[in-house]
């Protein structure tokens, strides 16, 4: 399963789930953000690319919809409702993460 985490800049909430669930042999990972100035901007490769994308609010949903509304028409986008309070790694964020993402994707890595 290919799973696009995505946020605004890219830089702390969507890296981490990236890193964090990459662990999971079944599950490639990617992240990427939805404004001009993200570490990593989200491409049209990128959403055919996924199987599931998953946001961290409800205006990237918005974002991506309207700039690829043909590419995310039958894509699968969840809205994780994560607010933008939390640092790159943040054990507190990876708790967050595993509770919302497993039953998406079934399966969650082992805490360290």
């Amino acid at each position: 399963m290919n799973v696009l985490f995505v946020r605004s800049r890219n830089q702390w909430r969507s890296p981490t789930p990236e890193r964090e669930f990459k662990r999971i042999p079944r599950i490639a990972t990617r992240s990427a953000g939805t404004s001009r100035s993200a570490r990593r901007r989200i491409t049209i490769g990128d959403i055919r690319w996924a199987d599931l994308i998953l946001v961290m609010e409800e205006k990237h949903k918005s974002q991506i919809t309207a700039g690829f509304r043909a590419e995310t028409r039958y894509k699968q986008i969840h809205v994780l409702d994560i607010p933008d309070d939390y640092l790159f790694m943040d054990p507190e964020l990876i708790a967050l993460l595993r509770e919302k993402v497993a039953p998406l994707i079934g399966n969650t890595p082992q805490a360290p």
